[in-house]
């Protein structure tokens, strides 16, 4: 199984300190240069930067590719190099938060999830206490609708 990640669900599960949940749940994990470069980028939480410093072998940092298109002008630069280096590896999953993001993916036929959904299938596979976990969540500046977080908790 191929999974590549964005910049945004990794950054929250390394602060919320769940990252270990992706290799628990979909083993390696793909990422191009550019998400490396945002997650130790001068404004990143000291605790994503040394992370990285010290990254796991089921995190694999891939080059970059070339952007030739104008439809992922509105990206930055990591959401783009995301959605390329999953259409290269024909990825089976797409780990991405940013809404325009997610709607251009999915125009392209990615499959996407977030990270609300990495932890909804993490609590289906009984690796955390949702709640507990949602909690920990609203200590950051991770923003989602309430009533989301309620149809989750259901």
């Amino acid at each position: 199984m191929i999974i590549v990640a964005d910049t945004s669900p990794l950054c929250y599960l390394i602060l919320i300190q769940e990252i270990s949940l992706l290799p628990q749940v979909f083993g390696k994990i793909h990422i191009p240069q550019a998400v490396a470069k945002e997650l130790t980028h001068e404004d990143a939480p000291v605790q994503v930067k040394n992370w990285l410093k010290n990254s796991p072998s089921w995190l694999i940092i891939e080059p970059n590719i070339p952007v030739n298109d104008d439809s992922l002008n509105d990206l930055h630069l990591g959401e783009k190099q995301s959605i390329l280096l999953a259409e290269k590896y024909q990825a089976d999953l797409l780990i991405l938060d940013e809404k325009l993001a997610r709607k251009i993916a999915k125009e392209r036929g990615l499959k996407i999830t977030g990270l609300l959904g990495i932890l909804q299938k993490a609590n289906t596979q009984n690796l955390i206490d949702l709640p507990v976990v949602l909690q920990k969540l609203q200590t950051t500046n991770f923003r989602v609708a309430p009533s989301l977080l309620r149809s989750l908790l259901q």
